[in-house]
């Protein structure tokens, strides 16, 4: 990390902090600032499907033949299923020890507005939403499983056009580059977006005394998501970057500061891409094919952060409810929990809707997702900045095991 880039991420922490003080202390009347925060939000989410599909077309490009791209899917997927499992268990393990449940009663409730008209979610839409019928309308509503699903067909079928092929990748590849200057000067905007975010955010939530009395209300909950987000971001992945990627944990970790710390501050694994992209190939010098093919990829679909949150949620949910689940229901929880978190989309709060899945599998009532809404706005940053964590773990577990593509370009950063 430059000195220049170093900074930038001081800067965002110091916004961070700083809004997080003014929002506790002032409340309400930090929602003034929002609308600073909102467009730095929005300039980031402005440049995701360009970003996206040139990065996804020029990684795929890159990686050559078929058996090379086949290898290096092969570890992308084998990875987001190891980490997305270690994570749920870990989650079921926490959540069955603390019993965080035992200490709240659900009680009367009603199903969250914002969850209503979701019951009938199923994992039929999840493989639905991966095609689009129209693939500019799905740009434009930022649906980015489908926009992945036609870049990495679209790449694909250029690495068999012979010159033609290469032509366009060469277009492709020079959009990327722009996009990627882009980001540089988005990032200018950070430190006093993350302020307006934090801030707004919390003074939406009413200051930092009702913020903490909803804390208190769920503590234990908290708690529990808290303690297995940090063991599986301080642990769990670490020793898979050290033992597989041969890479020291302290030093990658720093090359990706600004990259959690927008995380953080967005709650959106999507909005952060690319930072998530910077971090990775111009501080950690990963390859730009794996980088690129990985991180577009595992912001939508490597959720382990979002995973083990909705394992512990449910089980949480059948404490307060007083219903008992055998080695079933743990079962069915773990294998609908891995698979919802692929289903949730890299925005903010989009695992509440694919915990309705979970719920339903284990017959809970969708009336307990109520009891964590109040903090869910916090949490949802703390699983966001794990999830990206994970992207860029993989992006070099992927790069050290399927090695550089052939024809890849170096990292010249």
């Amino acid at each position: 990390m430059g000195s220049g880039q170093r900074w930038l991420f001081r800067a965002m922490i110091v916004g961070i902090v700083a809004g997080g003080v003014t929002g506790y202390y002032f409340g309400p009347e930090m929602m003034a600032v929002g609308w600073i925060g909102e467009l730095f939000l929005r300039a980031l989410k402005m440049i995701i499907v360009p970003l996206v599909v040139s990065s996804m077309v020029v990684g795929i490009g890159t990686l050559g033949d078929v058996r090379k791209m086949g290898r290096t899917g092969a570890y992308t997927v084998g990875y987001y299923a190891a980490t997305t499992g270690l994570a749920v268990v870990l989650g079921i393990i926490l959540v069955i020890i603390i019993q965080p449940g035992s200490r709240v009663a659900l009680g009367a409730a009603a199903i969250p507005d914002r969850v209503v008209g979701k019951e009938s979610i199923g994992f039929t839409d999840i493989i639905l939403s991966l095609f689009s019928t129209n693939i500019m309308k799905s740009m434009s509503d930022m649906e980015i499983l489908p926009v992945i699903v036609f870049s990495l067909v679209f790449g694909g079928i250029l690495t068999t056009l012979g010159e033609k092929g290469r032509k366009v990748l060469a277009i492709f590849d020079g959009v990327n580059e722009a996009i990627m200057k882009m980001v540089h000067l988005i990032m200018y905007l950070a430190p006093v977006g993350v302020f307006a975010l934090i801030a707004a955010r919390l003074g939406s939530a009413g200051g930092g005394e009702l913020f903490l009395a909803e804390v208190m209300k769920i503590g234990m909950y908290s708690l529990t998501v808290i303690t297995g987000l940090g063991f599986h971001a301080v642990v769990t992945l670490p020793l898979i970057l050290f033992l597989i990627a041969r890479r020291s944990p302290r030093e990658y970790a720093l090359g990706m500061g600004q990259a959690f710390a927008t995380a953080f501050s967005t709650a959106s694994s999507s909005a952060t891409l690319p930072v998530t992209l910077e971090g990775t190939i111009e501080n950690n010098r990963v390859t730009p094919s794996s980088a690129k093919f990985v991180c577009p990829l595992g912001a939508t679909i490597n959720m382990d952060g979002t995973a083990l949150y909705e394992a512990v949620a449910v089980i949480f949910i059948a404490q307060a409810s007083g219903i008992a689940l055998g080695p079933y229901e743990l079962i069915v929880i773990f294998l609908t929990a891995t698979l919802a978190a692929i289903g949730a989309a890299g925005i903010p709060e989009a695992g509440l809707v694919t915990m309705v899945i979970v719920l339903r599998a284990v017959n809970l009532p969708l009336e307990g997702i109520g009891l964590i809404l109040a903090i869910d706005w916090f949490l949802d940053r703390c699983r966001t900045t794990v999830n990206v964590w994970g992207d860029a773990v993989g992006a070099a577990v992927v790069d050290r095991l399927a090695g550089p593509a052939q024809g890849a370009e170096p990292d010249e950063s």
